[in-house]
C-alpha cells in the first residue's frame, strides 16, 4: 500500500519531521518555536519540499501540556454540586514536604469565586437527592455572565450513574463557550481525580482547539491527526474536545516508536530511556505499552489512561551551576530551544549537558546538530570556565565530567524508580535510547543498572515522531460499576463492554474505520472490600478475572486476603490497524573515513563512524562514535554495537 504519511513531533528544543512517501523514508529536525509551534512545523514542510496533497499527518503536541506546567491555560468556571466548591482545592491533603511546618502554600487550580455550585445531586445508587431546578439554571447564568469565562467544566457527585443533570447544565449555558462534562471526560468515581481532570480538560481545551484548527487550516488538505497519551492516534476533530488526552502526546509517540523498533528485532522486554533537549522520558515495555490511570502532570492528577512514563528535568539543554554551598547541580531549568546550549551559538551562555557532551568529545566538534546547525566548541568550552573556577577544577573537562555524571545519575535514577522499585530487575531488559541526546549517555546508564544489552534505534533522533507513523487508531474507554464481583453476571460486565464499545466505535467511525476493523481489549479494575487501589486484569469470565487478581494481589503485596473482590471500573481499549511499515536504513552507503574525536580520559584519538558506512553484522568495539543527521552514539570502550539489517544498533557489553 502506497503510504504518505507525516510525524511531526514539536519537543521543547527540536521540531522533528519524518516523512514516508510509499517505500521512501526522510526525516528532519528545525528548532521549536514555543510561542507558536506551528511556526517550525510549517518552516520544517518547506525545507523538505513535502506535497501534502493525499498526505495523512499524525502530530504530537506539547500545547496543553505546556499550558498546564506554566499556568497559562483558559479562564475556567468550575460547576459542582453545594457543599462540594472546595473538593479541587482540598484535594487528598498531601502534602510535598510532610514535615514541615511552615510549607510553600500553592494556588488552588480554581479561584474560589470560579468554583459555582448548585443542585441536581445524586447519591451514590443514582437516585436524586436534590433536583436540578430551573432557579438553579438561572443563578448559574447570571454567575457566569459576571464572571465572562472562556471554558466550563462541570462535575456533580455521582454522575457517572446518570448524566442527565450535566448535559442539561451544559445545553443551557451560552453558545461560544468550551464545556467540560465530568461523566464524558472521565466516567469514573473518586470526585477529586474526576473534578480535576474534567477542569484540565476544560483549562486546556480551547487552546488545543483553537490551535489544532489553525494547524488543520494550515496543512490542508493533508488529513491532520494527533497522538494521544495513550498512545493512539484521533482526529484533529476530536482531540481538540478531549483535550486532557494530550498531555502525553509527544512521549507516547516515543514509546511506539520504542516498542515497533524492539518487536522488528525481537526485544519485546524494554527500558526506554528518551533524552530529548528539556527533559527526559523513562518507561519500561513488557511486551506492551503499560498504561496508568493514575498519571500526574506537576502537581495535578490525571485521571484518563496514559503511558505509563516517569518524567524528570534532564536533558541536552539542562544547566549547570554551583549552588550556595559549592555543589555542583544539573537542571531541571533548560536552556531551551531559545537561547538554547551555548554551543549551538545563539546567545546562550549558561553550560549545559549538550556543552559538556562536546568539551568531553563524546559529541564531535564536525557534527551537525538536527543534521545541519554547526557546534561552536569554543563557546562550549567558555561556558565552563566559571564553574572551573567555582569547583576548583584543573580543566573545562573536568568539569564537563562532572555535569555529565550528575546528569547520568538523575537518569539512572528514574529508571530505578520504574524498574528496581517496582520489584522488576532492570538486568532482564534491553535498555533502549534515542531522543537527540540518548545515545550519548546509553552506556554509561546501563553500566549504573548492570544491563549488559542495549539498542540505539535507526532514526533515533526523531523516534517519537516515527512511532507516531505506527501509532493505531484507537481510543481507551471506562466506566464504573462498584459492586462486589459474586453479584455480577457475566451478561452485566458485557453489557458494560458494548456499550463502551458503542461509544468508542462511533467515534472511530468519524475517522473512516469500521466496526469490524476495530479490536477490543475489556478489562476490570478489581480490589479486596475496603481497598482504595485497584488491579487491572483482563476480563475473560468472572472466576478468570478473580483468579487472576489474586494471583496479582500476591504477586504486588505478597499476600491474598480472605476478602469478598469488588468490581470498580469496567475498560475497554479499542485499536484499530496500524500502518504496516517497513524501515530500511536511508542513505547512500558510505566509506568510514578517517575522522576522529580527542574523548577525555581515552588515551587513543576515538574514531567517529557515519552510521551509513556500517554494515550488517559487522561487530564493532568501542571506544568509538557513530553518527548520523539526527543523533549521536557514544560506544564506551568496554562495549561494542552491531548493526541489524533495519540499520538499528545492537550493544552489548563485552
Amino acid at each position: 500500500m502506497n503510504y504518505r504519511l507525516l510525524g511531526i513531533d514539536t519537543g521543547g528544543t527540536f521540531t522533528d519531521f519524518v516523512f514516508l512517501d510509499g517505500d521512501t523514508l526522510r526525516i528532519h529536525k528545525v528548532i521549536s518555536t514555543p510561542e507558536a509551534p506551528e511556526e517550525a512545523i510549517l518552516k520544517g514542510i518547506r525545507e523538505m519540499a513535502i506535497e501534502l496533497r493525499d498526505s495523512r499527518v499524525i502530530h504530537g503536541s506539547t500545547v496543553a501540556t505546556n499550558a498546564v506546567l506554566e499556568g497559562k491555560g483558559a479562564r475556567t468556571a468550575y460547576i459542582t454540586n453545594r457543599g462540594l466548591g472546595d473538593v479541587l482545592t482540598i484535594g487528598r491533603q498531601a502534602r510535598r514536604e510532610l514535615y514541615n511546618l511552615q510549607p510553600q502554600k500553592t494556588p488552588p487550580p480554581v479561584p474560589k469565586e470560579f468554583c459555582l455550585e448548585t443542585g441536581g445531586r445524586l447519591g451514590a445508587d443514582g437516585e436524586v437527592i436534590e433536583p436540578l431546578t430551573d432557579a438553579d439554571l438561572e443563578e448559574l447564568h447570571e454567575r457566569l455572565s459576571e464572571l465572562k469565562p472562556q471554558s466550563v467544566a462541570i462535575n456533580l457527585l455521582f454522575s457517572y450513574r446518570d448524566a442527565s443533570f450535566e448535559r442539561r447544565i451544559a445545553d443551557s449555558l451560552p453558545e461560544g463557550l468550551f464545556v467540560s462534562c465530568s461523566s464524558s471526560v472521565l466516567a469514573e468515581q473518586k470526585e477529586y481525580e474526576r473534578g480535576i481532570t474534567t477542569w484540565l480538560n476544560a483549562y486546556v481545551g480551547p487552546l488545543v482547539q483553537g490551535y489544532l484548527a489553525r494547524l488543520g487550516k494550515m496543512l490542508a488538505p493533508a488529513r491532520l491527526s494527533v497522538m494521544r497519551s495513550s498512545g493512539n492516534t484521533c482526529a484533529a476533530g476530536q482531540a481538540g474536545e478531549d483535550a486532557v488526552h494530550l498531555l502525553l502526546s509527544g512521549p507516547a509517540g516515543g514509546l511506539s516508536g520504542a516498542r515497533f523498533i524492539g518487536k522488528t528485532l525481537g526485544e519485546e522486554h524494554l527500558l526506554t530511556f528518551d533524552m530529548g533537549g528539556t527533559s527526559t522520558d523513562v518507561s519500561l515495555i513488557d511486551g506492551e505499552i503499560a498504561l496508568t490511570s493514575s498519571g500526574r502532570i506537576g502537581n495535578y492528577p490525571v485521571g484518563v489512561p496514559m503511558v505509563n512514563m516517569h518524567t524528570i528535568g534532564a536533558g541536552g539543554g539542562s544547566i549547570a551551576r554551583v549552588d550556595a554551598g559549592g555543589a555542583l547541580l544539573v537542571g531541571p531549568q533548560s536552556a531551551g530551544a531559545v537561547p538554547g546550549p551555548a554551543c549551538y551559538g545563539r546567545g546562550g551562555r549558561e553550560p549545559t549537558v549538550t556543552d559538556a557532551n562536546l568539551v568531553l568529545g563524546h559529541l564531535p566538534r564536525s557534527a551537525l546538530l538536527g543534521g545541519s546547525m554547526p557546534l561552536d566548541y569554543n563557546a562550549a568550552r567558555e561556558s565552563l570556565a566559571g564553574l572551573q573556577d567555582a569547583l576548583g577544577l584543573e580543566s573545562p573537562e573536568a568539569v564537563a565530567e562532572g555535569i555529565v555524571r550528575i546528569a547520568n545519575e538523575h537518569m539512572a535514577q528514574a529508571l530505578r524508580v520504574i524498574s528496581v522499585q517496582r520489584g522488576i530487575d532492570p538486568r532482564e531488559f534491553t535498555l533502549v535510547a534515542f531522543g537527540g541526546a540518548g545515545g550519548m549517555h546509553v552506556c554509561a546508564l546501563a553500566d549504573s543498572l548492570g544491563i549488559r544489552r542495549a539498542l540505539a534505534p535507526i532514526h533515533a533522533g526523531v523516534l517519537s515522531a516515527l512511532g507516531m507513523l505506527v501509532a493505531p487508531p484507537g481510543r481507551q474507554l471506562s466506566q464504573t460499576v462498584g459492586v462486589l464481583l459474586e453479584d455480577c453476571r457475566g451478561e452485566d460486565i458485557e453489557g458494560v463492554v458494548a456499550k463502551l464499545f458503542e461509544t468508542g466505535s462511533r467515534e472511530l467511525a468519524q475517522e473512516g474505520i469500521e466496526p469490524d476493523a476495530i479490536t477490543q481489549k475489556p478489562s476490570l479494575d478489581l480490589c479486596y472490600t475496603g481497598q482504595s487501589f485497584t488491579l487491572n486484569v483482563p476480563w475473560e469470565g468472572l472466576e478468570k478475572a478473580r483468579e487472576v487478581f489474586q494471583e496479582q494481589h500476591e504477586s504486588v503485596f505478597g499476600h491474598r486476603l480472605e476478602l469478598p473482590v469488588e468490581l470498580i471500573n469496567v475498560r475497554l481499549g479499542l485499536d484499530a490497524p496500524a500502518p504496516e511499515l517497513q524501515i530500511h536504513p536511508t542513505g547512500e552507503p558510505s566509506e568510514p573515513g578517517d575522522e576522529e574525536s580527542e574523548v577525555y580520559r581515552v588515551a587513543e584519538p576515538v574514531p567517529v563512524r557515519p552510521r551509513t558506512s556500517l554494515r550488517h553484522s559487522q561487530s564493532l568495539p568501542g571506544p568509538v562514535i557513530i553518527t548520523d543527521a539526527v543523533s549521536t552514539l557514544y560506544v564506551a570502550p568496554d562495549w561494542q554495537c552491531r548493526p541489524d539489517r533495519s540499520g538499528s544498533l545492537l550493544l552489548t557489553k563485552r
